[in-house]
């Protein structure tokens, strides 16, 4: 009984953490996007941001790879959260085995652990990905 007394207390929303932003929907195919660029060393990539800044903690973007194209080993300061929207892409994280992922796949990356990915040949990998931390990608040229 007492336990029942207070966890009204103890698990109670307040409504001081009500916000003023909109809420967002859309999809990678939106016309709407802006797509930009990735870093140098992930040629034929580029991203559009979807919430959040590149600058800011809490950073979800998609990640867009053209077919056949190789992101080179690198990390990451932030781990990241993805889920493949479309294609099919080979993931390998250091002293592990690479891994498939196909459309609907989730797939987490802890952060500044190497790894590298490729696009099959199909068609464009597309990565809803989700870091806690700013952006960062550093380019690996050897084994640590």
């Amino acid at each position: 009984m007492i336990l029942l007394a207070l966890s009204p207390l103890g698990f109670a929303q307040s409504d001081d953490n009500s916000t003023t932003e909109d809420s967002f929907t859309t999809s990678y195919d939106n016309p709407d996007l802006e797509w930009s660029a990735a870093p140098d060393f992930f040629p034929n990539c580029s991203f559009t941001v979807l919430h959040g800044s590149l600058t800011e903690p809490r950073l979800d973007f998609f990640f867009k790879m053209e077919p056949n194209t190789v992101a080179v080993r690198h990390t990451h300061n932030s781990a990241e959260r993805m889920i493949l929207i479309s294609g099919e892409l080979e993931v390998q994280y250091d002293n592990e085995e690479p891994v498939v992922l196909k459309a609907g796949h989730y797939a987490y990356g802890p952060a500044k652990k190497p790894h590298k990915a490729k696009c099959l040949e199909k068609e464009p990998c597309v990565l809803f990905v989700a870091m806690n931390e700013p952006f960062s990608a550093e380019p690996l040229t050897k084994m640590d």
